[in-house]
């Protein structure tokens, strides 16, 4: 079984690196790191609407590219790579996912056009606070198509339009998914200072906020875990395309830096940080290739697939991203070298989609379901 990409996939990753290379250089991304008024860039999160990236996953008769997860993954490696300042996460692996996984035709017809043009910006909101939120520790209510709660941290909550929010129904008190305007009566943002300001967050306050339901009644929980485990992959992707800028930087800067008349790569030390991190990178990276069939094919074994990706991809660049900057040394921690970038970044995504531990156990017991049933 072949999990490579394809030429027309490996095709559109250069056309990706070439156009992010000359959009989204270090500058760019530092420009948004240091103006504290803004959340993302605007005019790149428009260019690549342009280029259909943000519509990849949306079918042709609703206005996007129609291509599969295979190909969003390609994208999302060279974002990754080049930490694109975009609320690209939030909109296209949650809320379009959300909605095309359980949007009504209706519900699609409104927001999905919108969404592959750029004009709208979806996020999802889960967590009420800190640690991994569970079944049992939503307390966000909605009774009558009225919502009152708190959400925190949302990823890009205070640059969206939407968000697709879970919460308890009625009386009963069932879990389900709801669609809310931001921009509405009755939602209230404050932004939310983060490790890294290029991904943006907000604290979001519902009292009394129009929510119309999105799929199933009671269906919210299991939604949120299928939702969550389709967006593990291409940002397992962003991951390891960021582990790989940092290899790369860090090579880079060992061949380069002389000390005692020496390039200091030539060092033992060194050496090892290196090879560590690629082994890592390459390990992060055949997961996350067997994730993307998955993703593509909608294959049962993508739960476990997701699960995988994101652990080995969360370590390979929390690793690699710490030993890049230990290998630049003293000038690794300043300011002016890139290397803080990476590494705000990398805590940041570790973060995402309930955290690294999340994920770990998600993965150990979907293992130990699959050999008590003696599945192979």
């Amino acid at each position: 079984m072949n999990f490579d990409f394809s030429e027309e996939q490996y095709l559109l990753r250069d056309q990706a690196k070439k156009f992010l290379n000359d959009r989204a250089p270090p500058a760019a991304v530092r420009a948004v790191l240091e103006d504290d008024a803004t959340s993302h860039d605007h005019g790149l999160w428009q260019d690549m609407a342009r280029l259909g990236w943000v519509g990849t996953t949306i079918p042709e008769e609703y206005g996007g590219a129609g291509l599969n997860g295979e190909d969003l993954c390609v994208i999302a490696e060279e974002l990754g790579r080049t930490l694109a300042p975009t609320p690209f996460s939030s909109s296209v692996y949650l809320a379009t996912g959300a909605l095309l996984m359980a949007g009504s035709e209706r519900q699609k017809q409104d927001y999905l056009p919108d969404l592959a043009a750029g004009a709208r910006i979806g996020c999802m909101a889960v967590a009420e606070g800190i640690g991994v939120a569970h079944a049992t520790s939503i307390q966000t209510s909605v009774n009558d198509g009225v919502m009152t709660g708190k959400k925190l941290p949302v990823a890009d909550g205070d640059a969206a339009d939407f968000a697709i929010v879970l919460a308890k129904q009625g009386a009963v008190g069932d879990l389900s998914l709801f669609l809310v305007d931001l921009d509405g009566d009755g939602v209230h943002r404050t932004p939310v200072a983060m490790i890294d300001p290029t991904r943006s967050h907000a604290e979001i306050t519902f009292e009394g906020a129009a929510a119309e339901p999105l799929g199933a009644p009671g269906d919210g929980w299991s939604l949120t875990q299928a939702i969550f485990d389709r967006a593990a992959i291409p940002m397992a992707f962003e991951q390891v395309g960021g582990a790989q800028a940092c290899l790369d930087m860090a090579t880079e800067y060992a061949k380069n830096r002389f000390a005692f008349g020496r390039a200091i790569g030539s060092f033992q030390a060194i050496k090892h940080k290196l090879a560590d991190i690629y082994v890592a990178t390459e390990l992060a990276r055949a997961n996350a290739y067997y994730g993307a069939w998955a993703l593509a094919n909608d294959a049962p074994d993508l739960p476990t697939a997701a699960a995988a990706a994101r652990v080995a991809a969360g370590e390979a660049y929390n690793l690699a991203a710490r030993e890049n900057i230990q290998t630049h040394g003293g000038m690794g921690f300043t300011w002016e070298f890139d290397c803080h970038m990476y590494y705000r970044r990398a805590k940041l995504l570790s973060l995402a989609l309930g955290g690294e531990r999340r994920w770990k156990d998600r993965l150990v017991s979907l293992l130990e379901t699959r050999n008590s049933s003696g599945e192979e």
